[in-house]
């Protein structure tokens, strides 16, 4: 059992049973487009085979980044580095992942782009709830869902509740994370664009509990519900869960169906990251049954797996990522009391110039009345 982070790309766009249609609709504006507009239909194009078609849409956002270094687009360039921070998320490569957030993150905020700033801040989150270092997760969840509400996006607000909610349920705090998911949903059903990602994490909360059924339940509701969106990623991770669920109730043929099904997509798709809970979730269904060298040799399988996304070469790496964004983040702070310094220099200049400029004028009014005063003094003598 996993749960579904709502990877915030940025104008996140939900894709129905119109899919291909827009798919055709950004196909012929690419043929003719030039310049940051094919850039940003390039990012398009990313998004709508994101789900459905992960290494093409790579090939677009790729592209997208070589044109936009070309020209300079850099708002073109922030969007890209966070697509492919997507991409690789999916991969489980968390690390290389953090790297383009970071990058993308960087380039909003030179641009002050405040929505490019908190769907960024929201993806990072994602790799630090993966990391299970929760601290940080935390920080950028409610810096990123604190920005959605100023900017009101209601269709990010979604998201960010939904990933609070799965970090709740992380630390095991279940009626608070209910709390962010029911409101997801809620949120979700009035904008009229209904989400599996929220039913689909209700879900986990009554796994958790030991209520299989409800949380078969409420599987069932995520996996239509991402079939009628086309998102392929919200199906591999439902028919996962199901496959657990399946399991530790003892219908193993049923669970190993749901199980064999997932990892297929997960190796199609290249989305690795799921690929630790299902072998774990594997071996678990072959030792119910007693089979028990089959079970040793999935969770040989699953150690393997669960090292190179979650392991300590990956961790090292995010912590030197960490270590340059604090440097970084300190030199605009030290920029900035340099700024202020300077202002305050020159606002003391200012100051001490119109003092002398006033003593010395006050001296000049002086002078002219002490040599009128002499005058006539010298005058009234004569």
């Amino acid at each position: 059992m996993k749960p579904v982070y709502l990877v915030l790309i940025l104008f996140l766009a939900s894709y129905h049973s119109s899919a291909q249609p827009k798919v055709d609709s950004l196909e012929n504006v690419l043929i003719t487009a030039k310049g940051d507009l094919k850039v940003k239909t390039l990012n398009e194009l990313f998004r709508a085979h994101l789900s459905s078609d992960p290494v093409k849409a790579i090939a677009y956002t790729r592209e997208a980044l070589a044109l936009a270094t070309d020209i300079d687009d850099k708002k073109g360039m922030a969007a890209s580095y966070n697509n492919l921070g997507v991409a690789y998320r999916n991969q489980g490569a968390l690390d290389k992942s953090l790297e383009y957030y970071l990058i993308s993150l960087q380039i909003y905020e030179t641009l002050d782009n405040k929505d490019g700033i908190a769907t960024t801040k929201n993806n990072i989150g994602n790799i630090y709830s993966f990391k299970k270092d929760y601290g940080q997760a935390m920080k950028y969840f409610e810096e990123s869902h604190t920005q959605f509400m100023e900017l009101n996006d209601k269709e990010k607000i979604i998201g960010s509740m939904n990933n609070l909610g799965n970090l709740h349920n992380d630390l095991q705090l279940y009626e608070q994370a209910l709390k962010y998911y029911s409101e997801s949903y809620q949120l979700s059903q009035q904008s009229g664009k209904v989400y599996a990602d929220p039913v689909n994490n209700i879900g986990n909360l009554y796994f958790k509990q030991g209520n299989y059924q409800r949380a078969v339940e409420y599987y069932n509701r995520a996996l239509a519900l991402a079939r009628q969106e086309n998102d392929q990623l919200v199906v591999l991770n439902v028919l996962s869960s199901m496959g657990e669920v399946y399991a530790r109730a003892g219908q193993y043929k049923t669970a190993q169906a749901y199980l064999d099904s997932a990892m297929t997509m997960s190796g199609e798709m290249q989305a690795f990251i799921f690929e630790p809970n299902i072998l774990k979730s594997m071996a678990l269904n072959y030792s119910k049954q007693g089979k028990m060298k089959e079970a040793y040799e999935l969770m040989v399988r699953y150690d393997l797996a669960k090292e190179k996304i979650y392991g300590e070469e990956s961790s090292r790496k995010i912590a030197q990522m960490e270590i340059a964004l604090d440097l970084q983040e300190k030199e605009k702070e030290m920029e900035l009391v340099k700024s202020e310094s300077e202002i305050n220099a020159l606002e003391l200049q200012k100051t001490r110039m119109i003092i002398t400029i006033t003593i010395l004028a006050i001296g000049l009014v002086l002078g002219g009345f002490n040599l009128v005063y002499s005058k006539r003094k010298s005058i009234k003598r004569k």
